[in-house]
């Protein structure tokens, strides 16, 4: 179960760093946009799962093996990214795509996919 909430948030953590990147997209990019500001107030939950979920699974594989997986990175990359600026006091980088915010959108399209993989992974 918690391989599962690391996987969702994966996917929808790096939804919303990628927000910027795929509003970019013709045709779907103003409905991904419009569902990504709905989304948005939430993603401080999705943070705060991705951070325990990856931080669990991290601590699990490294004590009791077999490796550490990707999945764990990522999770925790996602969950400091979106809690950035509750866990500094400072504010996070903005979105776009450009510098930073383009830092973020290919890390977020890379969670993405590192979510979608891990759901057809199986946890044996």
């Amino acid at each position: 179960m918690i391989a599962l909430l690391l996987d969702l948030a994966n996917i929808l953590g790096g939804f919303l760093l990628a927000t910027a990147l795929l509003a970019q997209s013709p045709r779907v990019g103003d409905d991904l946009a419009r569902f990504a500001g709905r989304l948005a107030p939430f993603g401080w939950i999705v943070g705060v799962v991705a951070l325990a979920a990856g931080g669990y699974w991290l601590i699990v594989h490294l004590t009791s093996g077999p490796h550490v997986f990707h999945f764990e990175i990522v999770g925790i990359g996602v969950g400091l990214a979106l809690l950035w600026d509750r866990l500094t006091s400072r504010p996070a980088p903005q979105g776009g795509t450009s510098g930073r915010g383009l830092l973020l959108a290919i890390f977020g399209i890379i969670a993405i996919l590192t979510g979608v993989q891990g759901l057809f992974t199986p946890d044996g």
